[in-house]
């Protein structure tokens, strides 16, 4: 098992080092000079002078990165040009916010998208079955800030039962804060259930074909014991690894999502940081954010390896 893990880790290594690479390569490429940028109103020869001297602008490229990369080992992902604040603790206050939404929004995904799709699997060619298939054909059509839109506008405005934006701790307020994040997780939630549905449905018609569930049915098992303890447990290896995949897509921040309800996650930060040149933000935010996925994918192989004694067995 540690071998195993240890394994995935060398791999995810050179990853992270190429994404790195790419993020400040991109960045050097971004038209403007962060020198102007940092001075601000400042635009005093000697002050630019100073700028690039202090932040090493006039070092070629490569003991940029160097430099860079030495800082952020050592914890230090620079300062915001915006707020003045260390890129750290910027997102260390968003980070929660983004997993709190990821976390409702997988929620309600796992509760709307396997049951689902284990009843259109086991309903196949009937009208459940077709009806199934529609609803999750429409949440994948349907565009999330255009239902979280909708969903201000009725939910909100017409009904008043909810805020329309905005966000509350946990820790302050349990109650508020839930009513604030429940519709944007509900627009995540949807999206992500049509896809769960799908590759539930198709995960579990595959394994109902399996001899060892037709021998659980010619033994006089119940249909839901053999629906759910032989068929379903077979079945969860691509939902599992499905699902990690989609958390880790879900700590990248749902850009408009977060936009529409004012939400103060990783996609906001990372949409004001392009916006306002703040280069130190989006490198920073980019950087945990592909560390996250990686992470993710990684939970995603060592799930994968717990659920499949055919892996465990070959080591």
């Amino acid at each position: 098992m540690l071998s195993y893990i240890a394994r995935r880790l060398v791999i995810a290594i050179p990853t992270l080092i190429l994404v790195s690479i790419f993020v400040f390569v991109l960045q050097k490429l971004l038209p403007g000079d962060p020198a102007l940028v940092l001075a601000g109103e400042e635009r005093d020869p000697e002050m630019l002078a100073f700028i690039r001297e202090k932040y090493r602008l006039n070092d070629p490229i490569i003991m940029q990165y160097f430099y860079w990369m030495k800082a952020m080992l050592q914890g230090d992902l620079g300062i915001s040009l915006r707020t003045r604040q260390p890129v750290l603790d910027l997102i260390g206050d968003k980070l929660p916010v983004t997993v709190q939404l990821a976390v409702m929004a997988m929620i309600i995904a796992f509760a709307i998208g396997i049951p689902a799709g284990i009843l259109s699997a086991v309903k196949k060619g009937t009208a459940v079955d077709y009806i199934a298939n529609f609803v999750a054909l429409s949440g994948l059509s349907i565009p999330n800030f255009w239902l979280g839109i909708m969903l201000i506008m009725l939910v909100s405005v017409h009904l008043g039962w909810l805020p329309a934006s905005g966000y509350v701790s946990p820790f302050e307020d349990p109650v508020k804060s839930f009513q604030t994040m429940i519709m944007p997780a509900f627009v995540l939630g949807t999206a992500l259930a049509a896809t769960l549905m799908r590759h539930t449905r198709s995960a579990m018609l595959g394994v109902l074909k399996a001899d060892y569930v037709r021998t659980a049915r010619a033994k006089g098992l119940l249909e839901h014991t053999v629906i759910l303890k032989h068929a379903f447990r077979n079945a969860l290896l691509p939902i599992v690894t499905l699902s990690a995949l989609l958390f880790g897509e879900l700590l990248a921040g749902a850009v408009l999502t977060e936009q529409i309800f004012t939400i103060p996650g990783f996609g906001k930060l990372i949409v004001d940081a392009v916006f306002t040149r703040d280069y130190a933000v989006v490198q920073g935010v980019v950087m945990c954010t592909a560390a996250g996925f990686i992470l993710m994918n990684l939970v995603a192989d060592v799930l994968y390896f717990l659920l499949n004694p055919r892996m465990r067995s070959s080591l």
